[in-house]
């Protein structure tokens, strides 16, 4: 009789990354609403890059326990630094602003379109065919953000466009991280590659938040700093472990479908918590954004 344990194997693996997938979907959809209210009692800035900076520190310190080298050689420095540029800095600045003037269920949607900008982008910058599929996925995609701006009239859909101009540039700029690291991949442990971009993106989220106003600790209520904490332990920390875990052991497209849970989350804990509106407008955007992010994903 035939060892059953290599087919076993692959199966337990296989399923330990989808457990891995859904503590980083829950984890980041619940951030939102976090951030969201973290942000009514401190300047969005510092709220995102103190915890940014907490994180990385707490993922050095889980790095040298298992045994990973934290050095960096010197070839991979610019890489680094481009990709914490793109990933982390440009992303916790405009989706930290974008919150001041949208919904953190909105801001999470559009946010979240970054599949979609990815599979246009990388058209011209790797040369990879932009199919109908793609196009498809760039209509829904432009269709769930006009889902958004017609949700409450012209009015209001005009004072939200500096959120929706900052949460796009997000998208965008998190989609030419993700083709950056494609063509220059950082090969380093998970928990350093991440210490390192969390904590070098979020030193100047951090430095420019304190240059324009230096929180004041007496302005967080308990709820504040649980909030804090939450973004720090869990969202810098826990979700961001699981998620390189998660790829270890799941394909890079089952992956990037799994994250589109994040906004459903987002949203969904965002109406709970923080009695967002949910409406047929935004349900109409989430579901036209996921549409355009599975195809996006899949082509």
């Amino acid at each position: 009789m035939s060892d059953p344990t290599p087919v076993a194997a692959p199966s337990r693996a296989a399923t330990s990354g989808l457990v891995l997938l859904a503590v980083t979907s829950v984890a980041w959809g619940l951030s939102w609403p976090v951030s969201k209210y973290v942000i009514s009692e401190w300047p969005p800035l510092p709220a995102r890059g103190l915890p940014g900076l907490a994180g990385s520190l707490l993922l050095f310190a889980y790095a040298a326990l298992r045994g990973d080298s934290l050095l960096v050689p010197r070839a991979l420095w610019g890489r680094l630094a481009v990709s914490a540029f793109f990933n982390v800095t440009l992303w916790m600045v405009v989706m930290g602003l974008a919150l001041l003037w949208m919904p953190a269920g909105e801001t999470a949607v559009i946010g979240y379109s970054m599949p979609v900008w990815t599979a246009l982008l990388a058209w011209p910058l790797l040369g990879e065919r932009l199919t109908a599929r793609r196009v498809l996925a760039l209509v829904l995609g432009f269709g769930g953000i006009a889902a958004l701006m017609g949700a409450d009239g012209f009015a209001a859909s005009t004072a939200k466009l500096p959120g929706v101009a900052l949460a796009l540039s997000g998208a965008i700029g998190f989609a030419l991280g993700t083709i950056f690291l494609k063509r220059f991949p950082i090969k380093l442990p998970g928990a350093t590659s991440a210490a390192w971009q969390i904590g070098l993106g979020c030193i100047p989220v951090t430095a420019v938040g304190f240059a324009f106003e230096v929180p004041s600790l007496d302005a967080l209520t308990p709820y504040g700093w649980a909030g804090l904490a939450y973004l720090t332990l869990i969202q810098f920390c826990l979700a961001y472990l699981c998620w390189f875990a998660a790829l270890q052991r799941l394909s890079a497209s089952v992956a990037a479908i799994g994250t589109m849970s994040v906004p459903v989350i987002g949203v969904v804990a965002s109406a709970i918590a923080l009695h967002e509106p949910l409406g047929l407008s935004q349900i109409a955007a989430l579901v036209l954004t996921l549409a355009g992010v599975a195809l996006a994903t899949r082509s």
